[in-house]
């Protein structure tokens, strides 16, 4: 996601691309391609000049879209997200402190986009980020 994001609006890239850039299995790339168009985060283009662009702006595709897409929501017990699953949630103290944590996480990474992360790569490569103007 943060190869498409640093090429957005350039036009689409081949996953073969991709995994040869960011060293990364084409098969994996394979797999997770599809979750993340079923969710409108991607779109494909066929054709010779075809790939794979963001289906967005990267200003709007937080670091949440994408975690929730490939890995489902963020809960780190399951008694979080389901309270049956343990009769001791009233008086735990420790079930708390995860909720606590679990919100922290889900607040970084829903205030994180793209965007920032493409910034942030090219400022560690000595590079300005570029104005994104639609």
């Amino acid at each position: 996601m943060l190869e498409l994001a640093s090429h957005y609006g350039e036009g689409p890239l081949e996953l073969r691309e991709i995994a040869k850039k960011e060293n990364i299995s084409l098969k994996y790339l394979e797999q997770v391609i599809n979750p993340l168009r079923a969710a409108g985060l991607v779109r494909s283009i066929r054709g010779s000049k075809g790939g794979y662009s963001l289906a967005k702006p990267p200003s709007e595709i937080c670091l949440y879209d994408v975690v929730e897409t490939l890995d489902g929501p963020l809960h780190l017990l399951e008694c979080l997200h389901d309270s049956k699953v343990c009769q001791k949630i009233p008086s735990c103290v420790t079930r708390e402190i995860w909720k606590e944590i679990s919100e922290a996480i889900s607040k970084i990474f829903n205030s994180v986009t793209l965007e920032e992360m493409v910034n942030r790569k090219r400022e560690k490569e000595g590079r300005t980020p570029p104005m994104y103007q639609i």
